[in-house]
């Protein structure tokens, strides 16, 4: 298989596991009646950015020219910085750190978050080693 399309399923995988993950696999806080949690937008924000995540995995299978797969893998690095920036500085989750948030979601955001930014560091590596002999 052709590193774009290896390197665009594991994109996708790890955006859809961003994007689904916080809802079915490792809930944050329930919403309270009367108050919603700081939690819930971190959880909404992720999302939005899960889904760009997926986008620019689906565009790294479907176009073949390296330089446009080096800035794609670009773009998902620093996407993957602002998932992580999201729980842990830009919006924050609960308060305590008994909440679900805390004990499940933020810790498995943050794993999935440093896969994506690794896999696209490597790949960064990868492809700019082959668009220097390409230039």
């Amino acid at each position: 298989m052709k590193n774009n399309t290896i390197s665009g399923a594991v994109t996708i995988l790890l955006g859809l596991l961003i994007v689904f993950g916080p809802q079915f696999l490792f809930k944050a806080c329930e919403l309270m009646e009367g108050s919603i949690p700081r939690c819930h937008w971190s959880i909404q924000a992720d999302t939005g950015i899960g889904m760009i995540i997926n986008m620019f995995g689906i565009c790294l299978i479907v176009f073949s020219n390296q330089l446009i797969q080096f800035g794609l893998t670009i773009g998902i690095f620093f996407a993957s910085i602002f998932a992580l920036s999201v729980p842990h500085i830009l919006i924050g989750g609960c308060g305590m750190m008994s909440m679900a948030c805390r004990r499940v979601a933020f810790p498995a955001l943050s794993v999935i978050g440093v896969l994506v930014l690794a896999g696209s560091a490597a790949n960064i590596v990868y492809l700019g080693g082959k668009t220097k002999t390409a230039m």
